[in-house]
């Protein structure tokens, strides 16, 4: 596969990424836009969802990435293999994330995952970071009842902040118990978490699922 050099970071709170994606038309998009969606925000070249979407077609895979050359490297590849469960958007995920979920098909996300963002190491820059109070609520807005989050990373500071994030929010409920996920949950690794694993350095893993939220009763 040839690939396409471009910046790692893209900083998304400039002028370039302030307007929302329009989303497509999802039944255009995939062959059965009805099937269970697996949203990877993050994606970067989008190998992970390349691999996932041919070992389960009976799923719907989604990438959202802000580069929008690995976007377009990555729906070619896609293209090239015939896969028509699988799709990538460029977009900015703080401004476009709820316009799309909105215009899925009625309970049709049923996993997220975040992994290795980009962990924006500088505090003034922190604000850049993909996992905000505003983005962990859109996925709980969206996810079913027993839908799942997946997050990871090589930097503990990151993964502790987004699993922080995610707690916070009445609609999640961990699954890992105040540990470390030892393995990866699903079957394919990231580019960046293989190369992690052979330098022998840790990953930070956590899994949430969504939970049913009690109802309030109105006061009197």
């Amino acid at each position: 596969m040839a690939v396409v050099r471009v910046r790692q970071h893209v900083n998304p709170l400039s002028q370039k990424y302030q307007q929302p994606v329009e989303p497509p038309d999802w039944q255009q998009v995939y062959a059965r836009s009805g099937q269970s969606l697996h949203l990877d925000i993050g994606c970067g070249r989008g190998v992970f969802l390349l691999q996932m979407a041919e070992l389960y077609p009976e799923w719907n895979f989604l990438g959202l990435e802000i580069r929008e050359p690995l976007v377009e490297q990555a729906n070619r590849w896609c293209d090239e293999r015939g896969f028509t469960n699988l799709h990538y958007v460029f977009c900015n995920v703080s401004n476009s994330l709820d316009p799309l979920l909105r215009s899925l098909p009625p309970l049709a996300l049923q996993r997220a995952s975040i992994q290795f963002p980009d962990p924006w190491f500088k505090k003034r820059h922190q604000k850049r970071r993909v996992v905000q109070p505003e983005t962990v609520a859109e996925l709980g807005h969206y996810l079913p009842v027993g839908g799942a989050l997946f997050v990871q990373s090589d930097v503990k500071t990151v993964a502790v902040e987004m699993c922080d994030r995610v707690q916070a929010d009445p609609a999640f409920c961990p699954q890992n118990h105040g540990e470390w996920l030892p393995d990866n949950p699903f079957p394919v690794p990231t580019e960046r978490e293989q190369s992690t694993l052979s330098r022998g350095e840790p990953v930070y893993r956590a899994l949430f699922l969504r939970q049913d939220l009690p109802q309030i009763e109105p006061t009197r």
